[in-house]
């Protein structure tokens, strides 16, 4: 199975450092037994549709009150904890939310932030940076170094995905059963079975136009009113300023989770897309 930046390019159109990312694929990739045609098709595909293509590897905190109170009712507006005062501030939101679970000490010991979510599977907490540490035969600083960078951020989720078996679920050729190991359910199926699909048609010398470019011409000439995970442009920062999240035109894992909140809140099907529904409710 031979990797090269034209066919990666295709599969993961809107990464524009496809030779950094091909150098560490190649790093990582054979460790991990991710050598097959639907392994690698699965694997750009799953986290492809988490990471935005692999541009964001790290997660993002920055969020309002609102979008505090809407996503984290449970820290916040259920808990009696007036959010204004963690509002835009990353660092103390990481700290109530992820305090005294998953390994992690109490909101004054900060490892809520120390052991965010970092990589292309998100890997967050103590505990599981712990296991990803003994893997790598790295101390526990030291991997939290290494996943800040590109290539630990990838070997991260090749970690998760082999010790959670999807090289065979690959093999398989069952994308839903992939879905939901990484997932926990099938948010976002239709897209990463779009993307495995292409995936394997690239890898197998075939179809040369990423369908995601097509789906971006589409947009920019007004031809979709979507906003979805790796959506960009004004329309998705639209919908980020009307959640209260980080407006950057970039709509990706946290503004697609706190879309999802504001779904469930307001009695429409929390799927995490933007369609008409959701947009005629949300921007008026």
């Amino acid at each position: 199975m031979n990797l090269t930046e034209s066919s990666l390019a295709k599969m993961l159109p809107r990464n524009k450092n496809i030779d950094a990312l091909l150098e560490a694929f190649n790093a990582v990739f054979p460790k991990y037994e991710i050598n097959t045609v639907n392994r690698v098709a699965g694997f750009l595909a799953q986290c492809g549709h988490e990471s935005v293509d692999f541009t964001v590897l790290k997660e993002n905190l920055n969020y309002s009150a609102d979008g505090l109170n809407k996503i984290f009712p449970k820290y916040f507006k259920n808990a009696g904890r007036d959010a204004t005062g963690y509002a835009r501030n990353p660092e103390k939101i990481a700290n109530v939310v992820y305090a005294n679970r998953m390994g992690n000490g109490d909101t004054a010991s900060g490892e809520g932030w120390k052991f965010r979510g970092r990589g292309a599977i998100q890997l967050t907490g103590k505990d599981n940076y712990s296991r990803f540490a003994k893997a790598i035969e790295k101390t526990l600083d030291e991997t939290v170094e290494y996943t800040e960078t590109l290539q630990g951020a990838i070997e991260s989720a090749c970690w998760f995905w082999k010790a959670n078996g999807l090289n065979s679920v690959c093999d398989n050729d069952d994308i839903t059963l992939m879905t939901k190991k990484i997932n926990g359910g099938t948010i976002g199926l239709e897209d990463r079975k779009k993307h495995y699909v292409h995936n394997k048609a690239i890898l197998a010398g075939g179809e040369s136009e990423s369908h995601v470019v097509a789906e971006e011409k589409a947009a920019s000439t007004g031809g979709s009113q979507l906003v979805k995970l790796g959506s960009r442009g004004e329309l998705a920062k639209k919908v980020q300023e009307a959640l209260g999240v980080d407006a950057d035109g970039i709509f990706g894992p946290g503004s697609q989770r706190a879309l999802m909140a504001w779904q469930e809140e307001h009695g429409l099907s929390a799927d995490g897309i933007a369609g008409p529904a959701t947009l005629k409710k949300l921007l008026g």
